[in-house]
């Protein structure tokens, strides 16, 4: 029997409605593949936590969290209450940083039942590999003098370990995948962090000669996103770049509300963490209409990370079908609510 125990924050808004009903999926997976159990520990750490105690978890949050095997998150941010960098840097941020998850992985693919705003979508499943850590995303700069002579100064910071060890995951990645790798690159433009970046990449690429790799400027690959998406396999990416991919990745699929996402520690230390790329959804919140589609779409890649692959794989078949069968909330066309879109996939997982 395999036992993982699993942290599990709700968050804002349409987390506390998707993230149980992500789990009641987890645990129906677990009773149909046998030999597999979660004991999920829930914490109320949110805006709302926030306004009660002018923190957005307590002071031993990260101590607390640091003994489970993963971390499971549904949404951060109430913007109209909260500050977005005050919510975000408080525990989203906080907690990628502080348990040193340096990849971040976000997939997109085409799913029958959803329109992609693409006239030919040609069933593209891709995945991309963005470093987590430092890049464009650092903290490094500040701001001088006002009115006309006011100087903005944001400094990149592009490791070689941090550079390497996210182009080496992409491999790595591949490798299980269809073999393709390519690389965002803008070397034509940015002229220190990313002739370093390319320069990295084409170091590691010797080290998986059946891995056909390309590197494209992330310009045309933004725009290749939208015209040939099905041509990519693994895309790896610095931190601005991989964010702004994994977006469009997102659009391209039809909705925001499916994409997942994953926050990884590879050096075995800390918990991994796995979030939906949407957010609170705050005009919607109550309704019953959240789409749960990306908040267990995020549970299947925990279930990958866990080593549960098989499991995984029943889960995203089953949660296509669903989808394929029209029964889906309005966000991507159909009448159905958050809970009979859950009922519907565990009945199915139950007659596997």
């Amino acid at each position: 029997m395999n036992i993982y125990d699993i942290a599990v924050i709700p968050g804002d808004g349409i987390g506390k409605e998707v993230v149980p009903a992500s789990l009641e999926v987890l645990n129906t997976v677990a009773e149909v593949h046998g030999g597999l159990k979660f004991n999920f520990t829930s914490y109320p750490w949110s805006c709302d936590y926030y306004l009660e105690h002018g923190k957005m978890m307590p002071d031993n949050g990260i101590q607390i969290l640091q003994n489970y095997t993963a971390v499971f998150l549904g949404a951060v941010g109430d913007p109209q209450r909260v500050p977005d960098h005050v919510s975000l840097w408080g525990l989203l941020i906080k907690i990628r940083r502080e348990f040193e998850q340096v990849i971040n992985i976000r997939p997109a693919k085409y799913i029958k039942g959803i329109q992609s705003p693409l006239h030919s979508p040609n069933d593209f499943d891709l995945i991309v590999v963005r470093e987590n850590s430092e890049g464009e995303y650092s903290e490094i700069g500040g701001r001088i003098h006002k009115g006309e002579d006011e100087v903005a100064i944001q400094g990149a910071v592009f490791t070689r370990k941090g550079t390497e060890r996210a182009i080496r995951y992409g491999f790595k990645l591949a490798e299980q995948r269809k073999g393709r790798v390519t690389s965002a690159t803008k070397s034509n433009g940015i002229v220190h962090s990313m002739p370093f970046w390319d320069d990295v990449f084409n170091e590691v690429r010797k080290d998986y000669p059946g891995i056909e790799t390309s590197s494209c400027h992330i310009d045309a690959l933004a725009a290749f996103f939208v015209t040939r998406p099905h041509t990519f396999d693994v895309i790896v990416a610095s931190n601005l770049f991989g964010d702004i991919l994994t977006d469009l990745g997102a659009a391209i699929m039809g909705s925001i509300g499916i994409a997942p996402a994953a926050n990884i520690n590879i050096n075995g230390k800390y918990p991994s963490m796995f979030e939906p790329v949407h957010g609170s959804a705050p005009d919607i919140v109550g309704k019953g209409i959240a789409n749960p589609i990306g908040q267990i779409w995020t549970a299947k890649m925990m279930l990958d990370h866990l080593g549960e692959v098989e499991a995984g794989r029943k889960m995203l078949e089953v949660m296509e079908s669903v989808i394929q069968d029209g029964i889906k909330t309005p966000d991507i066309g159909g009448t159905s609510s958050t809970t009979e879109v859950v009922q519907e996939i565990c009945r199915r997982l139950k007659t596997l």
